[in-house]
This record gives structure tokens, C-alpha cells and sequence, in this order.
């Protein structure tokens, strides 16, 4: 499956307590479940103002589905074309 790195607009997102991770957390895995093994989330990634998940899914329109069941923004997705690391310089 393709994976997609989605870009999510959240003034103060650094400001996040644990607590409000751990519920945010909550709601995404709560979507996941139900939309089953067609989209799966890998990690996110906490800016001040910004949150950059990334996930594997069928295709945007699941990552986007995904976003308003959870009433989270999905302000750009992108899909992933390639992966390069310090390794690709050998």
C-alpha cells in the first residue's frame, strides 16, 4: 500500500499536554479500527504549530476519510514517490 505523509494545521499543537495526545491518540486508533486494515497510522510527528502524520492507506481518499471521522485536519496530503536515507549517498 502507498504510503502518505499528511500535514495537519494545529495552532499550539506543541503546547499539547499528554493527556490531550493520549485522547487525540484515542480518537485516530478509534477511526482506524473501524475503517479496518485499509489505512494504518506509523507515527506523527509534533511541531509548535503543525502536526505531520504519516500513514499507509489504499489511497487519499481513506487518509482523508480517516481525518473527518476523527474531526482532524488534513490541510495537504502527500504521497509518498520515494524514501532516501544517509544510505542512498553509498
Amino acid at each position: 500500500m502507498p504510503k502518505f505523509v499528511i500535514e495537519r494545521e494545529i495552532p499550539g499543537a506543541g503546547d499539547l499536554t499528554a493527556a490531550d495526545l493520549q485522547a487525540i491518540s484515542q480518537k485516530s486508533c478509534s477511526v482506524l479500527s473501524e475503517m479496518g486494515p485499509r489505512i494504518n497510522w506509523v507515527h506523527s510527528y509534533v511541531t509548535q504549530d503543525k502536526v505531520y502524520c504519516v500513514y499507509i492507506a489504499d489511497n487519499e481518499d481513506a487518509v482523508r476519510e480517516h481525518a473527518s471521522k476523527g474531526g482532524f485536519p488534513a490541510n495537504r496530503v502527500s504521497k509518498v514517490v520515494e524514501i532516501i536515507d544517509p544510505t542512498t549517498a553509498e
